[in-house]
């Protein structure tokens, strides 16, 4: 669909495209293909000290001399929403440069989104990268990132460029103040410099055993990168369908909830406590962290009571917006706008209360259930100051980047997995029917090679975090951190097909904590709902027996790392740039698929379900197509969903009677240790 979209796109530009110059980039206004090279050069040079004024003389003069009204024609909208975001700048309303910038903040996000749209009309990369140039000289630098990385996303422009990665283009938002200030040090010594970076918090935080996983700075990227992928003020007119958004969003913060109580587990804690507006919050949180211009992340103190925030929410409108999605499910329908009924007691129930409970543009009526999640971080970030009375900045639960690093967001995201897990458990469980694959029994399954998870230091650049001054070459600043890897694995399994002719299978990977903090086993009906996604893809059985092995590092839930800034610059200016694989940086890290283990083993239970691919996918040929690699979390841009189950299936909905689950041959279940390996790697 994107390309047929793309190519009528082409014709149409090029008939509207008459060949002058208008002050931006000669030479190629007939051509609306520009290489991928010169994209990827472009991107790097908007990107790189981007609280400086541009120094790359191509982009410097475009930004000085480019009128984003002049030429109407190079907009698929006649330049409306040009004209729009240059009256704003002309009558003086935007954000001024060097201050600091929230997606949650409503005019920053019209300001950031204005721009996005001016970036999504433009007919070709000409016009892309003149608009750029002369925005990031105009605009607030935080809405002038956001708006390119999420049109350089969505946009067919894009296609092919690496972003570099948000740890190294605005990495006050990824490092603590102690070591940016060690950075600012370096290079007014002219000393380069690698700093140790701490996690926030102290030994005596029973918490900060697992900081590692919510200070992660490739989780962070996962995470936001999805909320670009996906974002909540998503409309179609800006090109295609997000499908399954709402049901993407349940699933992928259900994975990172899963996730966060297996670490916890591993480190000895009890899984995590859903937030309750009227309890106090315990846990306390000081970000050590400071914006680049703006001041510094406000703290929390430990147990304060929730208040009201002054222009956001009251405490009890969050406990009514709650109430009425809970009816909803007791209904089993969400009443729409216009007063019909949405029935949700089915498959596609949980994509339209996903919808409903972010609050995303999808939602059928945000007059009534409002918007649950999104106001919940502004509330959670707002607390240290309810009333503005000190006019702090926004905390961290006001910025994708950071949300994570708050114990605060697993409670917040607890509290919603639990009313998902409401409507989950309100649909019948799955029948013998639902599950079984006729013809097709597993014999065995397994792990080749060790479940072993270790430590090891990384390093990212700092450069963009200190000020550049005239005549002073920069000098070589790192952060170094700690962070969790795990030695490569396969999974194995050995099917048998019985059928005449070979057939598709779903092949579903799951791997479920099998105790809790007091050594007692899950039973299977409260275990079904701790199952970390490991992989899933496609694989044609031939008929008889079939050995399979599947990489961990193929797994449809990871990415790999995005490389550092200085190598997508390096490789662009080499020449033909191509890093297919690092198009996107939504999906777990490769070396994060597996939770930390124990020293002595923690036990899991890894199931394979094997089901009918013929049924599941949505696309022709699956098993040869990656899906943008990430596909089980992130879906793919533009395209439907590959798998037309539900998400988690078949561990997502009620077990209450195991033996249907034992006793399907396409089905099996073996207990597997992961083991952890204390010594830290360097």
């Amino acid at each position: 669909m994107k390309v047929f979209v793309l190519c009528t796109l082409l014709a149409a530009t090029a008939a509207a495209w008459p060949s002058f110059d208008f002050g931006g980039i000669d030479g190629f206004q007939s051509d609306p293909s520009v290489s991928l090279t010169q994209r990827q050069k472009h991107v790097n040079k908007l990107l790189w000290k981007v609280y400086d004024h541009l120094k790359d003389t191509e982009l410097k003069g475009i930004a000085n001399s480019f009128d984003p009204e002049s030429n109407t024609s190079q907009y698929s909208d006649r330049g409306a929403a040009a004209r729009a975001l240059a009256k704003e700048l002309k009558e003086n309303r935007l954000l001024k440069q060097h201050h600091w910038f929230s997606l949650f903040n409503p005019r920053q996000r019209e300001e950031a989104l204005m721009l996005f749209s001016v970036l999504m009309t433009c007919k070709s990369w000409n016009c892309f990268v003149n608009n750029a140039a002369y925005w990031r000289e105009h605009m607030n630098e935080g809405e002038f990132v956001y708006a390119l990385y999420t049109a350089i996303i969505h946009s067919e422009l894009g296609e092919g460029v690496v972003l570099p990665p948000l740890y190294e283009v605005t990495p006050h938002l990824f490092t603590n103040s102690e070591v940016i200030q060690k950075a600012y040090t370096a290079k007014m010594v002219h000393t380069p410099g690698t700093f140790q970076m701490h996690f926030t918090g102290t030994k005596k935080n029973k918490e900060q055993r697992v900081a590692y996983f919510g200070e992660d700075i490739g989780m962070n990227t996962h995470h936001v990168t999805w909320h670009m992928d996906y974002p909540f003020w998503w409309k179609d007119s800006y090109g295609y369908h997000l499908d399954r958004k709402g049901e993407l969003f349940f699933w992928v913060h259900h994975q990172l909830t899963v996730r966060f109580d297996a670490e916890r587990l591993s480190n000895w804690l009890d899984p995590v406590d859903e937030l309750h507006w009227d309890n106090p919050i315990t846990e306390g949180f000081a970000p050590h962290s400071s914006y680049k211009y703006g001041g510094e992340f406000p703290s929390r103190p430990d147990n304060i009571h929730f208040q009201d925030v002054d222009g956001v929410a009251r405490v009890r409108d969050m406990l009514i917006i709650e109430n009425r999605i809970r009816d909803a499910i007791a209904h089993g329908y969400i009443e729409s706008d216009d007063g019909t009924h949405i029935d949700i007691m089915n498959d596609r129930g949980i994509d339209k209360l996903g919808d409903v409970l972010e609050a995303s543009a999808y939602t059928p009526n945000s007059h009534y259930y409002s918007a649950l999640h999104n106001l919940a971080h502004v509330m959670l970030g707002r607390q240290g100051d309810p009333h503005g009375k000190y006019g702090m900045p926004p905390g961290v639960m006001e910025h994708f980047e950071t949300a994570t690093r708050d114990p605060s967001f697993f409670r917040l995201h607890k509290y919603l997995d639990n009313i998902f897990k409401e409507h989950k458990d309100s649909l019948p469980p799955y029948t013998r029917e639902d599950l079984e694959f006729a013809g097709v029994a597993l014999e065995s399954i397994g792990i080749d090679g060790q479940l072993k998870t270790f430590f090891e230091d990384y390093e990212f650049d700092l450069r963009n975090a200190v000020d550049s001054a005239e005549g002073m070459e920069d000098v070589d600043i790192n952060a170094r951190i700690s962070r969790l890897n795990h030695e490569p694995f396969s999974f194995v399994a050995d099917v048998t097909n019985n059928n005449r002719g070979s057939v598709l299978a779903t092949f579903r990977i799951y791997m479920c904590p099998r105790r809790d903090n007091n050594g007692m086993v899950f039973s299977f009906d409260e275990g079904h709902w701790m199952c970390i996604e490991m992989d899933k893809f496609w694989k044609k059985l031939s008929p008889g027996k079939n050995h399979v092995v599947r990489k961990s590092v193929d797994s449809t839930v990871t990415v790999p790392d995005v490389p550092h800034f200085q190598t997508l610059i390096d490789a662009a200016d080499r020449g033909s740039f191509d890093m297919s694989e690092f198009t996107r940086s939504c999906g777990i890290p490769d070396r994060m698929l597996l939770p930390k283990g124990k020293r002595d083993g923690m036990e899991f239970a890894l199931v394979i379900a094997v089901t009918d691919g013929k049924y599941d996918a949505t696309h022709s040929n699956p098993e040869a197509d990656e899906h943008g690699g990430s596909h089980a979390h992130c879906g793919q841009h533009g395209e439907i969903y590959p798998d037309k189950r539900p998400m988690g299936f078949p561990t997502d909905r009620r077990i209450p009677d195991r033996r249907i689950f034992e006793e399907i041959p396409n089905f099996k279940m073996e207990i597997v240790k992961v083991f952890h390996d204390d010594r830290h790697h360097h």
